[in-house]
């Protein structure tokens, strides 16, 4: 198969951190868009990813799976898109299309595997995928959505994961006018929950560790904030019908699933590299669910992406130059970013 040698940032092993490097993208098939990326968000499973804190990492390799840019190339099949239209692509770049999930729409769901944007086995190309820390990205048009002209563009990287993270849950149990929603978390996750979830009409609490947070989360337009430190506070919270989980260290979830009604769940879209404790009694007790869930398919992803743009949602974002990579993920490790760092591929 033809291949183009392409620029990108990726990481040789697991502890070389982050480099200039080439890799190969593959000529256009019939399907197939280029895409010049502009853009792509830092997600903390980027993070793990590169440091293999979860196993299975792959080297070289290049993150990124909230990528948005313009394209310039389609193939001869293509219906969908024009050279010169804005684009984005998600953490999804393939799947088997024929499973009773991916004709429901929940390509993350596939029976056979679906192929995610980096790191990933190539069924087209075979070896690994490469994400969107690069300049440019070939992807089946499928699989790629459509950015309004809206936007911006930058800000809006990160709600092709962050934003359908915790899209998803919310939607799926019902966040709306008439419902109690808890966050827990702050983060790029949260703050994206947050603005959602109000926009949905729910009422939102956050749940934070840090003083310094609690207003922070008025601000993002979080009805009450509770610093899930105060006990007595903390004893005070019930009633939630749903509380979205966007930790991604261990943490004490009992004290949430107390919080919850009847019949409420409490759902993780954080990702602990540590299991989670969780007490019989406290789900028992109140026929109460905890629950996960994990980004969406492409419609529901393009749906995100509209949602946000036609209610002026985008995320809090630190803009960064490619060779500033390697200290946003030390800063991201601690916590140092309100709310995402997105990476200037024209920097």
């Amino acid at each position: 198969m033809n291949t183009t040698k392409t620029l990108a940032f990726g990481a040789a092993t697991a502890t070389s951190g982050i480099a200039p490097m080439d890799i190969q993208r593959r000529a256009l098939l019939g399907n197939d868009v280029e895409i010049d990326i502009l853009y792509c968000g830092i997600c903390h499973s980027d993070l793990h990813a590169v440091k293999n804190d979860w196993g299975g990492s792959t080297y070289p390799l290049v993150p990124g799976h909230e990528i948005v840019g313009k394209i310039t190339q389609i193939g001869p099949e293509v219906s969908k898109f024009k050279v010169g239209d804005l684009a984005a692509i998600g953490c999804i770049v393939d799947s088997c299309g024929t499973c009773a999930h991916c004709h429901e729409g929940e390509e993350q769901f596939c029976e056979t595997g679906w192929t995610v944007v980096f790191n990933s086995p190539d069924k087209i190309s075979s070896g690994m995928t490469f994400g969107g820390f690069s300049e440019r990205i070939v992807a089946n048009a499928d699989y790629v959505l459509k950015m309004p002209d809206s936007v911006d563009l930058a800000a809006s990287a990160p709600v092709l994961c962050a934003g359908i993270t915790v899209y998803s849950p919310l939607k799926h149990w019902n966040a709306g006018p008439g419902k109690k929603v808890g966050i827990i978390g702050i983060g790029g996750l949260g703050h994206m929950a947050i603005k959602i979830a109000k926009a949905m009409g729910a009422e939102v609490t956050v749940f934070t560790t840090s003083p310094s947070k609690m207003d922070d989360a008025k601000s993002l337009g979080a009805d009450h904030a509770v610093l899930s430190t105060d006990k007595a506070a903390m004893k005070g919270q019930r009633g939630f019908d749903m509380i979205l989980d966007t930790v991604s260290a261990k943490h004490d979830v009992n004290v949430y699933l107390n919080a919850l009604k009847v019949d409420g769940s409490l759902v993780l879209v954080g990702l602990p590299n540590e299991p989670l404790e969780v007490g019989a009694f406290n789900v028992v007790n109140g026929r109460k669910s905890f629950s996960g869930s994990n980004i969406g398919g492409i419609a529901e992803t393009q749906e995100v992406i509209d949602f946000c743009a036609s209610h002026g949602i985008a995320a809090d974002i630190e803009l960064i130059k490619p060779s500033e990579i390697n200290e946003a993920f030390e800063r991201l490790e601690k916590g140092d970013v309100k709310y995402r760092f997105v990476i200037d591929l024209k920097a």
